[in-house]
């Protein structure tokens, strides 16, 4: 009707224009609350937001070493939030936040003015920070041309709604836990611990205006990309304070002119503090999961926000870690030098073309149907590398069988440190570095144990009725039964017409007096023995034993011994004590696993730990003494293996069981000579660094300083007797010193 009454056709027209317009407008915005451009989430499902967590493992004196994630995000309530982060925030995002129901259309008309009528691209987008969590909990989907306008009117119903089922202050926790810092980083603890190193209540007001200020480009503002441009940024955010009178200005202008200082960490697989340790945790962690989900759970290590609370002693692991690194360079560089040219990873062609035949370069071109001689001319062809060698990087011009043959002479370590109670781990090294070799040699290398197996020989003989002071020949012995096996002593000096006692001969770790105590003790009896001490892995039924010439896990190794210095029961490794939800309430707590009977008389005991403690002050491993000007009370067993492939050693005290094992994961190649690849030479002093950094630190004392049990009198007596006897002058006379003995071995 009121068309009709207007005779000007122009006017008409603009105004069925405009009715028009205004029609399309609210059917528009009727589809979208219709859901005909996508389903609105309802309020009830508002009002239970839910979001990945990444679950987080902590030491056991509470420092976080790592985290298991798809989204790094570990939300916190809002009364952990300093008083300044949620005034920052809304100073800079959204000043009149308390203001406003959602949607602050005086903002929407200033945006939109000076964005479609003047053009100015820096104008914003008028989002109020409901619309922005809108936004980050329900990401935007393409509608064609129509995309950016479905979007914002989407948010907007999505906000209003947001802001009618929950108060402000729980729609800015929601923002800050939700919201994305870049690197995959979300959430503002998260936030804080990687760019910070510090939980989001202990941050000061230029760090929370640093974290805020990234919000608006993540990368543009990354202090750690661009650290300038985040300080222009931060400043900014502090005169937004100040503006909105959050701060005064003389704090502002003080604030402004600090530096911007990091404590960059980032939580990533391959880095950080004890990785293998992490690693291992993962897997239990997955186990478990899987048992609990069989109960009608829906966990997830990734997106759970479950705490896992380890056995690991943080600051013993950086030590060890330390100590690691400091003896392990020095010791490549000998290793590397005593082979000279001749190394077999320069002139065994045959041995690098059986480890190239292992890689994945050559399995995939071997998938392509290439001929042998396309695949080696593939393998030859240089490109860039860098070459890491303890943490100098060399960029190089480098074949794949170039880089075979570097990585082939590195050498790795296995390294466990438990408490001999409860088989807490405090220490686990699983090798040199967990980005370029992920392989654990504790968990899953299994390898020859050397003399480390004869206290468990010598144990099965006393606990048989063999008395400590019993002396057995050091000759050489060949056994007819046994192909005439004849096992030999790695000593230079002349040990015809020598008979040791059985601590001295442990001490110095003579290889033909335990193979002839183990012919006392009994070959099922030595396996027997080893099992009551916690070694799972099946033993060999052969005299070789005795030198230990059986492939055992560190860990089970580290188990054994254990029993010395927790009454006869051993202690099996344990890595996590409990496991919580985000909330801190318990899920699961784990008990130590201790074997249930001593394995060995109480005199057995004492008698092991007095010949170990003669190793230490003057048998193979001495050096602990007189290298390392060590006084703790310790007992231990140096070992090395056949061609020198594998160094260990086991060190002992009341407190402490740590075991350690040096070489190279190809088995092919060993040490040049015993000189280096022994023991107490390339095992026992990341033992011995280690403790010498744990006693300056009195943190340490309960460990440092911990005194071993006094032996009883008749202990005393039972080795007081001379470490070595000679041959008597009639045995000598008729004895061939140039001859070796031939006798069968009794395997009782």
């Amino acid at each position: 009707m009121i068309l009709k009454k207007i005779n000007n056709p122009i006017l008409r027209y603009i105004l069925l224009f405009i009715i028009a317009s205004v029609s399309l407008f609210f059917l528009f915005i009727i589809s979208i609350y219709a859901g005909l451009w996508g389903k609105l989430p309802s309020k009830k499902e508002l009002s239970s937001l839910k979001y990945q967590q990444a679950s987080e493992v902590y030491s056991a004196d509470s420092v976080l070493i790592g985290k298991y994630y798809l989204l790094d995000r570990q939300p916190i309530d809002y009364a952990d939030f300093p008083k300044y982060l949620p005034e920052a925030l809304v100073a800079i995002e959204d000043e009149r936040y308390y203001q406003h129901n959602g949607i602050d259309y005086k903002s929407m008309l200033r945006v939109a003015f000076k964005s479609i009528l003047l053009q100015d691209k820096s104008s914003g987008g008028g989002s109020t920070i409901s619309q922005q969590l809108a936004k980050n909990l329900y990401p935007r989907i393409k509608h064609g041309n129509l995309h950016l306008a479905v979007s914002k009117v989407k948010e907007m119903f999505i906000a209003k709604r947001l802001e009618a089922i929950y108060e402000k202050e729980e729609i800015l926790s929601h923002y800050l836990n939700q919201v994305s810092f870049g690197d995959n980083t979300h959430g503002i603890e998260s936030a804080s611990l990687k760019f910070f190193n510090k939980h989001t209540k202990d941050l000061t007001i230029p760090e929370a205006a640093t974290l805020v200020g990234m919000l608006k480009a993540t990368y543009s503002y990354n202090p750690r990309l661009h650290p300038e441009k985040s300080r222009g940024r931060r400043n900014l955010v502090l005169q937004s304070m100040y503006t909105n009178a959050y701060i005064d200005e003389k704090l502002k202008d003080s604030l402004a002119k600090t530096p911007l200082e990091l404590d960059y960490r980032d939580f990533n697989y391959n880095d950080g503090v004890a990785p293998y340790f992490r690693e291992e945790v993962r897997k239990q962690l997955l186990q478990w999961v899987k048992e609990k989900n069989k109960e009608d759970e829906a966990y997830n290590i990734y997106t759970s926000g479950l705490k896992i609370y380890t056995t690991l002693d943080y600051k013993m692991q950086v030590l060890a870690e330390e100590a690691m690194q400091e003896h392990m360079k020095g010791l490549q560089a000998s290793f590397e030098k005593s082979h000279g040219k001749n190394a077999p990873w320069l002139t065994n062609k045959k041995l690098i073309l059986k480890v190239i035949k292992q890689t994945a370069a050559y399995k995939n071109f071997k998938k392509q149907n290439l001929t042998e001689s396309q695949i080696m001319d593939s393998l030859h062809l240089k490109k860039t590398m860098v070459f890491d060698n303890w943490g100098k990087k060399t960029t190089v011009q480098a074949s794949s069988m170039d880089s075979v043959a570097y990585y082939m002479k590195i050498l790795n370590i296995g390294s466990l440190a438990l408490n001999p109670e409860t088989g807490a781990v405090k220490v686990w090294i699983g090798g040199i570095d967990f980005k370029h070799f992920k392989y654990d040699h504790i968990s899953q290398s299994k390898r020859q144990v050397g003399s480390t197996f004869k206290p468990i020989v010598y144990t099965t003989a006393l606990e048989q009725g063999v008395a400590p002071c019993t002396y057995f020949s050091a000759d050489e012995v060949a056994y007819k039964n046994l192909e005439k096996w004849s096992p030999s002593n790695s000593g230079k000096k002349d040990e015809t017409y020598l008979n040791y006692s059985m601590e001295e001969a442990l001490s110095n770790s003579v290889n033909t007096v335990a193979v002839k105590v183990l012919e006392k003790a009994g070959i099922s009896n030595t396996i027997a023995q080893a099992k009551k001490m916690g070694i799972s892995s099946t033993l060999p039924n052969l005299p070789s034993l005795a030198l230990g010439a059986t492939e055992i896990k560190i860990s089970e190794l580290a188990t054994a011994y254990t029993s010395y210095v927790n009454n006869g029961k051993y202690a099996t490794p344990q890595l996590i004590k409990r496991i919580t939800n985000n909330k801190d309430s318990i899920l699961d707590k784990f008990t130590p696993k201790i074997g249930q009977n001593s394995a060995f008389s109480p005199e057995t005991n004492m008698i092991m730990l007095e010949m170990m403690k003669a190793t230490i002050n003057s048998g193979t491993a001495s050096r602990i003494r007189t290298t390392y000007k060590l006084n703790n009370d310790i007992a231990g067993k140096t070992g090395t293996t056949q061609n020198n492939k594998d160094a260990w050693f086991v060190g002992i005290t009341p407190k402490l069981v740590s075991v350690t094992w040096v070489g190279l994961d190809n088995h092919e190649i060993g040490f040049k000579n015993t000189s280096i690849g022994q023991g107490a030479n390339a095992a026992l002093p990341a033992f011995a660094l280690l403790l010498q950094k744990m006693n300056k630190d009195s943190d340490f004392n309960y460990i440092t300083k911990a005194k071993f049990k006094e032996p009883t009198a008749a202990v005393l007596n039972a080795l007081d007797c001379n470490p070595i006897k000679k041959d008597g002058f009639f045995k000598r006379l008729f004895k061939n010193p140039n001859k070796t003995k031939v006798k069968e071995f009794k395997n009782n």
